[in-house]
C-alpha cells in the first residue's frame, strides 16, 4: 500500500452516513506515476477503445498514443526540451488533447490560453509563463494574434484548422462549412510557423525524459486566486494523477441502487462542453476519461441546449455519461419544456447518469427542476483551480442536503480556519458560529504561483507538519465533518455591522418563480459601509409582467433587513466567463455608484 498523503481516520466525515459508500478513505496509488504514465497504463488495457469524439470523428486510445507520440517527436527536433512552455490557444478539439499529451511528454508545460481572451490578455498570460511557442487555431491566430506578434518572439508556431483531424466529417461538408463560413478559418504568416498535421507526419520515436511527479511542472493554469489578480497556478504530474486518481474512486466506487449493473469508469462518455484550459474540465473531462478508460465527448464551444442534447442522444451510450458543467448549462436545459426534454430520453431514461456542478454555487432553483424534469443526478463538487482542482464531493447517489459540498476527496483532509488568523489553528466550534475560511490539505493542491512567493506564502501555510491551502471561501463545518460553503471571502458584504453572503441572497431571492438568475454584490454606502445589490434575469415568459419595484418589495418582505438588497436591478442577462461562471465583479465595477466612490 502506497499512502503518501494520510488523514487521520477518526475524522468525522469517514463515520458519518454522508461518507459516500464503497468509497476508500485515503489515497492508495503510485506516486512515481506521471501524466504520461497514467495515459500508456490506459492503452495498454484498452487498445481499441475510444478515447475521443470530436464533429464526428472517433479516435481509439492506440490512434490516440501514437499521435501523441508523433508530435512529441517532432516537438522535440523543434529544439523543445523539459522545462519549456508551450502556449496552446486552441478551443475544446482532438489538436488540444494530443498538443497537452504531446508536450508533457518531453517534459515540455503546456498552457491553455482562453480562446476568448483579446489579444492583451493572450499577451499577458504569454509573457508571465515566457511561452517560446505557440499552437493556435488559425482563425484565432489572424484575429488575436497577428496584433502582438511584434510584442513577443515566439520560435515556433504551430497551427491547425479545427477540422484538420476531422476524419469523419466529410470532405464536402468542410469544404462548404469553410466557404459559408460556418467553420472558421485564418491566415498563419510567421516565418517560423508549421502545420499541425506536419507536425504528424514524422515516425513516433520521443525521447525518453526523466521527470519527477512531485517537483516537476506538468502545467501552468491561469487563475484568480483568491485575490482576482491573474497569475500562473502550477500543477505537478502528482497534483494531476492524484486528482483524476481521487475523482475516479470518488466516481467509480459508487453504486447507483436504480441501476445496480452500471458502475461508471470504463467505457463511460465525459462531456467536454466545458473548456480543457480550465482546470475542471483537465481533470474531469480530459484526465479522469484517461484514468478511467472512458471518452471524452468534445464540443468546440457550447451548443445551445436542445442541439446538445440532440447530439449526446444520437451517440453510444456503453456506459452511461458523465456531464461536468457549471450551473448555468443545467439551467439552459431546466427551463426547456418537458416535452422538448422527453425527446431525448430513451426509455423514460435521461442519456446523464450523472451531472456535476462545479465552478460557483448550485443553487436549489435549478438543481429542483432540473431533477425532477430528466430524472437525472444532479450533484454539487467543490474545488479551485489551486486545488487541483477537486477538493471534495458530495453523494452521487445518496442523501445529499443542499448547501453543502460534502466530504473530502480520499487522501484531503480539511478544516476551517480564523478568516484573519491562520496561525491560531481550526476553528473548533462547529455550525454557523464557527464560520471561517475553508482550508484543505492533500496531494492536489498545487506546488504554488509561477514567480510569485509572496502569494504562494500567503495562500499556501503549514500547520501541524502540513501544507494547507487557504482557499480564500467562507464556511463552517457541521457536526459530521461536512462543510457549508457561505461565499468567496473577497466577496463578503459588511452591511452596518453585518455579514451579507451574496450566494446566500441569491438564493433567496432566486425562489421568486418569475425569477431566473441572479447576481449580488455590494457597493458602497457612506451609512453602512456597504449596501447589498441585486441584479435579476426574469424566465423569458415573465418578461414584463413584474417591475423592479414590485420584485423590490417582494425581497422586502421575505429576506431579513440587513441582508435584502437596497438595490434591485432587472437586467437581459446576468454576465457569465466561458465557464459559466457569474461575473458579480463586472456588475459590480460597471455600477455607478461603485464608479463614483
Amino acid at each position: 500500500m502506497t499512502i503518501k498523503f494520510s488523514v487521520d481516520e477518526n475524522r468525522p466525515f469517514y463515520k458519518s452516513k454522508f461518507w459516500p459508500e464503497g468509497v476508500p478513505h485515503q489515497l492508495d496509488y503510485d506516486y512515481s506515476w506521471t501524466l504520461n504514465d497514467m495515459l500508456e497504463d490506459t492503452v495498454k488495457r484498452f487498445p481499441n477503445d475510444h478515447v475521443i469524439w470530436f464533429l464526428d470523428t472517433w479516435v481509439t486510445y492506440k490512434e490516440f498514443q501514437v499521435m501523441v507520440d508523433k508530435f512529441a517527436t517532432s516537438l522535440y527536433k523543434m529544439g523543445i526540451r523539459k522545462g519549456d512552455v508551450i502556449a496552446i490557444y486552441l478551443p475544446n478539439s482532438i489538436q488540444y488533447a494530443i498538443s497537452f499529451y504531446g508536450s508533457i511528454k518531453i517534459g515540455a508545460i503546456p498552457s491553455g490560453i482562453n480562446p476568448t481572451y483579446k489579444p492583451g490578455e493572450i499577451l499577458h498570460q504569454i509573457k508571465m509563463i515566457n511561452a517560446k511557442y505557440l499552437i493556435a487555431l488559425d482563425s484565432l491566430y489572424e484575429e488575436n494574434i497577428t496584433e502582438i506578434i511584434d510584442e513577443w518572439n515566439f520560435e515556433k508556431i504551430i497551427y491547425t484548422n479545427i477540422t484538420d483531424l476531422a476524419s469523419g466529417m466529410s470532405k464536402i461538408k468542410i469544404w462548404l462549412g469553410k466557404k459559408l463560413k460556418k467553420i472558421p478559418i485564418g491566415k498563419v504568416i510567421h516565418p517560423n510557423a508549421i502545420s499541425f498535421l506536419e507536425c504528424l507526419n514524422i515516425e513516433p520515436n520521443p525521447p525518453k525524459v526523466s521527470i519527477d511527479p512531485a517537483e516537476d511542472a506538468a502545467t501552468y493554469i491561469m487563475t484568480g486566486g483568491t485575490t482576482g489578480i491573474p497569475k500562473a497556478s502550477i500543477q505537478t504530474h502528482q497534483n494531476l494523477v492524484a486528482n483524476a486518481t481521487q475523482a475516479e474512486l470518488y466516481g467509480t466506487r459508487q453504486k447507483d441502487p436504480e441501476n445496480p449493473n452500471m458502475i461508471l469508469g470504463h467505457r463511460t462518455a465525459m462531456i467536454g462542453i466545458l473548456p480543457l484550459f480550465h482546470s475542471f474540465a483537465l481533470t474531469a473531462v480530459m484526465n479522469l476519461a484517461i484514468r478511467v478508460g472512458g471518452w471524452m465527448v468534445l464540443f468546440a464551444k457550447p451548443p445551445p441546449a436542445e442541439e446538445m442534447l440532440k447530439e449526446i442522444t444520437s451517440l453510444p451510450n456503453p456506459n452511461g455519461m458523465i456531464y461536468p458543467g457549471a450551473e448555468i448549462l443545467f439551467q439552459r436545459i431546466a427551463v426547456l419544456p418537458e416535452s422538448t426534454i422527453a425527446k431525448y430520453s430513451k426509455n423514460g431514461k435521461f442519456p446523464f447518469v450523472v451531472c456535476i456542478a462545479s465552478a460557483g454555487p448550485l443553487h436549489d432553483y435549478v438543481r429542483e427542476p432540473f431533477e425532477r424534469k430528466t430524472g437525472a443526478k444532479l450533484t454539487e463538487l467543490y474545488g479551485l483551480t489551486e486545488g487541483g482542482p477537486g477538493i471534495s464531493g458530495n453523494n452521487l447517489y445518496g442523501y445529499r442536503e443542499p448547501g453543502y459540498i460534502g466530504v473530502p476527496f480520499p487522501g484531503t483532509d480539511w478544516n476551517i480556519f480564523p478568516a484573519d488568523n491562520f496561525d491560531a489553528g481550526p476553528i473548533k466550534t462547529l455550525g454557523e458560529e464557527g464560520t471561517g475560511e475553508i482550508c484543505a490539505c492533500g496531494p492536489q493542491v498545487m506546488k504554488g504561483y509561477l514567480n510569485n512567493p509572496e502569494r504562494t506564502a500567503a495562500t499556501i501555510r503549514e500547520w501541524d507538519g502540513r501544507k494547507w491551502l487557504l482557499t480564500g471561501d467562507i464556511g463552517y463545518m457541521d457536526e459530521h465533518g461536512r462543510i457549508k460553503i457561505r461565499d468567496r471571502k473577497k466577496q463578503l458584504i459588511k452591511m452596518a455591522g453585518h455579514s451579507v453572503f451574496p450566494a446566500e441572497v441569491e438564493t433567496l431571492i432566486g425562489t421568486h418563480p418569475k425569477v431566473l438568475e441572479v447576481a449580488v454584490a455590494g457597493l458602497p454606502d457612506k451609512k453602512t459601509g456597504e449596501a447589498v445589490k441585486a441584479w435579476v434575469s426574469l424566465k423569458p415568459e415573465h418578461v414584463g409582467t413584474i417591475t423592479e419595484e414590485e420584485l423590490h418589495a417582494w425581497c422586502l418582505e421575505k429576506i431579513t433587513h440587513w441582508k435584502a438588497p437596497k438595490y434591485l436591478e432587472i437586467i437581459d442577462q446576468i454576465p457569465k466567463n466561458i465557464i459559466g461562471k457569474v461575473q458579480r465583479r463586472f456588475l459590480q465595477e460597471n455600477d455607478p455608484l461603485y464608479e463614483k466612490s
